[in-house]
């Protein structure tokens, strides 16, 4: 059976924008985001970005069950986002090839860069084996590809 993807957030030519609201969960006594939660931010922007693009982040029915996996991510934090603020994660494809994938991803409040991400993800067997990227997902994601970082 295959499942209709809904995904959340809008495509800007190549880039996903996912709004997020900050709620008082998301940060310390002083209203400010803990700096944990943007890895969370980025995580749904990585996900929705999947989803609108029309693959599932985990192929747990298949023949091998597999899922992605971070392998490497470096962020740099420029300001922080508080309380109640409306920020957005701007997610660009920079990368597909074997079993990884690059993103780069910001996140933004208004125009103010408050942090940004580089991830590279990889597809793994539910054993922690690296697996190819099936051809359909290749084939899916190659629309997306830009070396430009947005």
């Amino acid at each position: 059976m295959t499942k209709t993807l809904k995904g959340l957030g809008t495509f800007d030519g190549k880039v996903h924008v996912l709004p997020i609201a900050v709620y008082y969960e998301d940060t310390d006594l002083s209203g400010v985001v803990y700096h944990a939660n943007y890895l969370r931010y980025m995580e749904r922007g990585r996900t929705e970005f999947f989803r609108l693009a029309g693959i599932s982040r985990a192929n747990l029915d298949d023949e091998e069950p597999s899922a992605w996996a971070l392998r490497r991510i470096a962020v740099e934090y420029h300001r922080p986002a508080r309380l109640d603020d409306q920020i957005a994660v701007h997610s660009v494809l920079t990368g597909v090839s074997g079993a990884r994938i690059n993103v780069v991803q910001k996140i933004f409040c208004g125009e103010m860069l408050l942090v940004e991400g580089r991830i590279e993800a990889c597809m793994i067997t539910l054993t922690g084996k690296l697996r190819r990227l099936p051809k359909n997902v290749l084939e899916t994601l190659a629309p997306y590809v830009t070396a430009e970082e947005t």
